[in-house]
C-alpha cells in the first residue's frame, strides 16, 4: 500500500507538472497582431487546400496559407477551377518574367522582394494566381508593410510549405503537365467531437467522484468500527486513509513552479527522443490506472480473487485479481505506444488517460476549502501565464507549442484526451490537457465526500451545483475557441471562476464556508461519547 501511496503521488507530479493544459481545435493559421489590416490588406489568414493533379491523373492535396492582400478565394471544390501550374522565370519573380504566362498560376520562390511586389508582378504578367514556397517547411502568413499603398491586387497569393513547393517544381522541371485546384473550405461553427470532448472530461470527473467518495464512505465506516472497540489510548492517534495523500498549501503553492519547470523543459528539450520519453511514463501511469479500474469493476464479480493476496518481491502483497489483470493492462499499453500513430489510436490514448485520471482523483484528495482554493488559483495563474503571457518571452505559446508537439513529428504529447475532427475539412483533432479534468476533479471529488460526511442530498449538497459549474465553465471554453477561430483557449481560465466562485458563494450563503475552508468535514461525535451519553 505505501508503494501504491508513493506511485500514487508520483503520477499526480506527472500530471500537473507535464501535461499541457488547455483546449484545442485543431491547427489553423492565426491572425497576426503584428501586421494590422489596411485598405486592400485586410483579408483573414485562411487554410488552403492545394489539390494537385499530375499529368491529369489526381496525386497529393497540399495545405498552404492564404495572404492578407489578394482575392480571397473560393470555398467551395466545385466552383474552384483546375489551371495549370508554370514556374516563374526568374524564380523569384521580383521582375517581369521572361516567359510567357496565360491565365497559369505561378509558382515562385520567397525572397528578395515583398510578397506584395511578387503577387504585383505575377498579376501584370497574366497570371490567374501565385503560390509562393517558403523557404522552412513550416507555413509563414503573407503581410504587407506599413507604409505600402497601392495594394489593389486581383488575383489569390498562397504560401505553400518548402517540402509541397519542391514536389510541385521537380514534377514540372520533369516535362509533366501540373495544374493545381486551390479553395479554402470553411471550418464548421462547432463540430460534433467537442460535444464527445465535454462529455468525456465532465463523464471522467462523475466517475472519479463518485468512486473517490465511495472509497471515503468505506474507510470511515472502517474507522468508526475501529473507535468504537479501541482503548481510549488510541482515541487521540491521527489515522491516515490507506493508499490516499492528502494535498498542502505548500504543495498547492509548489505545483507553479514544478509545473513551470517541467513546462519549460518539454519546450526547450522537445524532440522526437524527449516524446519517446514521455511516452514511457505515460504508458507506466496509464497500465497503473488502467489496472485499478479494472480490479475495483471486476472484484464486484470475483470478490474471492480480490481478497486473496499473495506476496511479490518489491510490491509487496498483491490480490490475485490484480495479477490476472495486470498483463492484459501492458499488453493494451505496448500495444498503444507501438502503434500510437495509426489513424485510431486516440481511442487507446483516452482509455489510458481516463483510467489515470480516474486513479489519481481517487489517490490524491483535496482536504479542506482552503486547499482546493490555492491550488485552482495557482492552476489559474500558470495556465494564463504558459498560454497567453509567454509569448512575450518566447515569441509564441509555449503551452501551445507543447501541446501540439511542434518539431517532433509526433500529433502532440500523450497526455491529452482527443477526438479527431468530424466534420471539419481541414482534420485534426480536438483535445484538451488532463489538468483542465484532474484538477477541478479534485475539488469536486472534495464537494461529494463532504456531501455524503454530512448527509446532505443532492440540492442541499455541493457536488450537484460543483458539477454544473464546471460542465458550464467548459462549455464556454469551447465557445471561446470557436470564437477565437480554433486558437488554444486556457480552459482553467474559464473553469476556475465557475467551479470554485460556485463553491464559495454557496459555502458563504449557508453559513458552512468556515467550516468547509479549515476542516473540510462535518462536526463528527466520538462513538465513545455516544455510548457515554446513552
Amino acid at each position: 500500500m505505501e508503494l501504491r501511496r508513493s506511485l500514487g503521488t508520483f503520477l499526480a507530479l506527472i500530471l500537473v507538472a507535464v501535461l499541457p493544459s488547455l483546449v484545442i481545435g485543431g491547427d489553423i493559421v492565426h491572425e497576426d497582431d503584428k501586421a494590422p489590416k489596411q485598405p486592400g490588406c485586410s483579408n483573414n489568414f485562411v487554410l488552403v487546400k492545394v489539390q494537385t493533379w499530375i499529368g491529369n491523373r489526381e496525386d497529393n492535396e497540399f495545405v498552404g496559407v492564404g495572404a492578407r492582400f489578394g482575392t480571397p478565394l473560393e470555398s467551395q471544390e466545385r466552383h474552384a477551377n483546375r489551371t495549370r501550374v508554370s514556374i516563374a522565370d526568374p524564380p523569384d519573380l521580383c521582375t517581369p518574367p521572361r516567359n510567357k504566362i496565360v491565365g497559369d498560376v505561378l509558382l515562385v520562390h520567397r525572397g528578395h522582394c515583398k510578397f506584395t511586389t511578387k503577387a504585383k508582378v505575377a498579376e501584370a504578367a497574366g497570371a490567374s494566381a501565385i503560390l509562393i514556397i517558403n523557404n522552412r517547411k513550416e507555413l509563414y502568413k503573407m503581410v504587407c508593410d506599413r507604409n505600402e499603398t497601392d495594394l489593389h491586387i486581383n488575383i489569390p497569393a498562397v504560401m505553400l510549405p518548402q517540402d509541397a513547393g519542391a514536389s510541385l517544381e521537380s514534377s514540372i522541371k520533369s516535362g509533366v503537365s501540373v495544374a493545381v485546384q486551390l479553395y479554402s473550405p470553411d471550418r464548421p461553427l462547432v463540430d460534433i467531437a467537442e460535444v464527445f470532448l465535454w462529455l468525456m472530461a465532465v463523464g471522467t470527473i462523475l466517475c472519479a467522484c463518485y468512486w473517490s467518495a465511495w472509497s471515503a464512505r468505506e474507510a470511515s465506516i472502517e474507522h468508526e468500527k475501529l473507535l468504537k472497540d479501541a482503548p481510549d489510548e488510541l482515541l487521540n492517534m491521527e489515522t491516515v486513509a490507506s493508499g490516499v495523500v492528502d494535498i498542502n498549501t505548500t504543495s498547492a503553492v509548489l505545483f507553479v513552479v514544478i509545473a513551470s519547470c517541467f513546462l519549460i523543459l518539454l519546450y526547450k528539450l522537445m524532440s522526437f527522443w524527449f516524446v519517446e520519453l514521455l511516452v514511457v511514463l505515460f504508458c507506466i501511469g496509464g497500465i497503473e490506472g488502467l489496472q485499478a479500474c479494472l480490479v475495483v469493476l471486476l472484484s464486484r464479480w470475483f470478490k474471492r480473487a480480490g481478497e486473496s493476496f499473495i506476496k511479490v518481491p518489491f510490491f509487496g502483497a498483491v490480490s490475485y485479481l490484480t495479477l490476472a489483470v495486470s498483463p492484459f493492462c501492458i499488453a493494451f499499453a505496448v500495444v498503444w505506444a507501438v502503434y500510437r500513430r495509426v489513424s485510431f489510436a486516440w481511442i487507446g490514448q483516452d482509455i489510458l488517460g481516463i483510467a489515470l485520471i480516474i486513479t489519481v482523483l481517487q489517490i490524491v484528495r483535496v482536504p479542506n476549502l482552503k486547499v482546493g482554493t490555492v491550488l485552482l488559483t495557482c492552476a489559474f495563474l500558470y495556465d494564463i501565464f504558459w498560454v497567453f503571457v509567454s509569448k512575450w518571452w518566447f515569441h509564441e505559446s509555449v503551452m501551445i507549442v507543447v501541446a501540439r508537439g511542434d518539431k517532433t513529428g509526433e500529433d502532440g504529447v500523450p497526455m491529452l484526451l482527443k477526438i479527431p475532427r468530424m466534420y471539419d475539412p481541414w482534420g485534426g483533432y480536438s483535445i484538451i490537457g488532463f489538468g483542465d479534468i484532474l484538477l477541478p476533479g479534485l475539488l469536486i471529488a472534495f464537494a461529494l465526500r463532504y456531501d455524503w460526511a454530512a448527509k446532505k442530498n443532492l440540492r442541499a449538497g455541493y457536488f450537484l451545483f460543483s458539477m454544473a459549474a464546471y460542465g458550464t465553465g467548459l462549455l464556454i471554453t469551447y465557445v471561446a475557441l470557436n470564437l477565437m477561430d480554433g486558437h488554444g483557449q486556457p480552459a482553467l481560465l474559464y473553469v476556475v471562476p465557475f467551479t470554485l466562485g460556485t463553491f464559495l458563494t454557496l459555502g458563504k450563503k449557508r453559513g458552512e464556508l468556515k467550516n468547509l475552508w479549515s476542516r473540510g468535514e462535518p462536526e463528527r461525535v466520538c462513538p465513545h461519547l455516544q455510548l457515554a451519553h446513552q
